[in-house]
């Protein structure tokens, strides 16, 4: 009995939370057991998923699992390409050069800022009245 080798790689962006697996094989990716055109239906989102493989000029050589939660889907596909590049330099550490040139190994730390007490939100305050 053959079993197959995954590598992982955890991705994170905003809320976000990718566990990626892959493996070499014919380029098929499955995020949340559905394929990546019925969860990822915009080509940007697609485009931003499929970085790490077009950087690296390994387009279709991984098949690729994921498993996402948490936050929206811009954030989604964000955590899914960092999991992505950091399984492929589990793989290959020659790759790391090309994906970190890209930023594609770099957490964007960027979050949502909270609201403050006493304001509308994190900024923006209620209306003034003079009298």
């Amino acid at each position: 009995m053959v079993t197959e080798q995954y590598v992982w790689g955890t991705g994170r962006r905003k809320t976000s939370v990718a566990s990626v697996r892959i493996k070499k094989g014919t380029g098929k990716v499955t995020v949340n057991k559905r394929d990546i055109n019925e969860y990822f239906p915009v080509d940007r989102h697609k485009g931003v998923v499929l970085n790490p493989f077009k950087v690296t000029k390994t387009l279709g050589g991984y098949d690729v699992l994921v498993n996402v939660r948490g936050g929206g889907i811009s954030g989604q596909a964000g955590a899914v390409c960092m999991g992505i590049a950091r399984a492929m330099t589990k793989i290959d550490s020659a790759l790391a050069d090309d994906l970190r040139e890209n930023g594609l190994l770099t957490r964007d730390s960027r979050m949502k800022e909270r609201k403050k007490y006493g304001r509308k939100g994190a900024r923006k305050s209620f209306q003034w009245t003079k009298r």
